[in-house]
């Protein structure tokens, strides 16, 4: 709503100063209609895609606790490309693709995707452009076209996960499964697939109903994990997500579970 009010705002002030303008640009003489409607416009686009930076710009950073998952350690060699984040442990034959949640500091998914390299399994933090997953949907095909795994997962929390089952939907071929974590996808996904949808008890933020929904879109046998306790801010590590309920479990616990579900989908 407030985004709403910001540009019924700007539009006034457009109408105003195109007024100022015009007058100044003709003296006393009556604008034409024509004249004064182009300069609307043409503020009330800057004005537009002014407020949108403004809205791209604020986002959920990832907490200290996090970046410290950024590190190498003596099972996970950590290394940043221009794509993504890549935890590189001693699995050679399974990687996840990851697409974080809108408007979140792609680095707060570092503890779970180290805990899961620590396990076998690579991955792959995708930096989104603006960090909104909507504007990289098609980012797994570098990782796809540049490394040589047996089996590609795809996966993503919130946003990042309805997007990542978006590029599940016109790239069967490529992948083996699907993990959704407090998400889900608006397209029939292929059958052969595999497929993990997790989300908390206390998630708050989670459309229950589309939700549900989806279900008849997920493949013929998908799993389904609710972590009692959990909420839908925890599967990151950039504090409390506005709307959301409070956990009533640690952050190492909920990853923790996350990591096992997502072990046993993939062995």
């Amino acid at each position: 709503m407030k985004y709403i009010i910001l540009t019924l705002a700007a539009l006034a002030v457009s109408i105003a100063v195109s007024e100022i303008i015009t007058r100044l640009l003709t003296g006393k003489k009556k604008p034409k209609p024509v004249f004064r409607a182009i300069i609307v416009i043409i503020l009330a686009v800057v004005l537009f895609f002014a407020l949108a930076m403004i809205y791209l710009s604020i986002y959920y950073r990832a907490d200290e606790d996090a970046l410290k998952y950024l590190k190498s350690t003596e099972n996970v060699t950590v290394t940043k490309t221009d794509t993504a984040w890549f935890f590189d442990g001693e699995g050679r034959d399974k990687a996840l693709i990851f697409y974080p949640g809108g408007k979140v500091e792609e680095t707060a998914y570092a503890p779970v995707l180290h805990k899961l390299a620590e396990k076998g399994v690579d991955c792959f933090l995708i930096q989104m452009p603006f960090r909104m997953a909507v504007f990289g949907v098609n980012k797994a095909d570098d990782i796809i076209s540049s490394y040589d795994y047996d089996e590609f997962y795809i996966g993503g929390h919130s946003l990042g996960g309805t997007m990542a089952a978006g590029y599940a939907l016109s790239h069967p071929d490529d992948l083996t499964g699907v993990i959704m974590l407090a998400s889900y996808p608006t397209g029939k996904l292929d059958d052969s697939m595999k497929y993990l949808s997790i989300y908390g008890s206390n998630d708050c933020v989670l459309e229950i109903a589309p939700y549900e929904k989806s279900k008849s879109d997920w493949p013929m046998n998908a799993k389904e994990l609710i972590i009692e306790g959990a909420n839908h801010s925890q599967f990151g590590r950039y504090g409390l997500q506005r709307g959301d309920g409070e956990a009533l479990i640690s952050c190492d616990e909920q990853e923790d579970k996350t990591v096992e579900a997502i072990l046993d989908l993939v062995s």
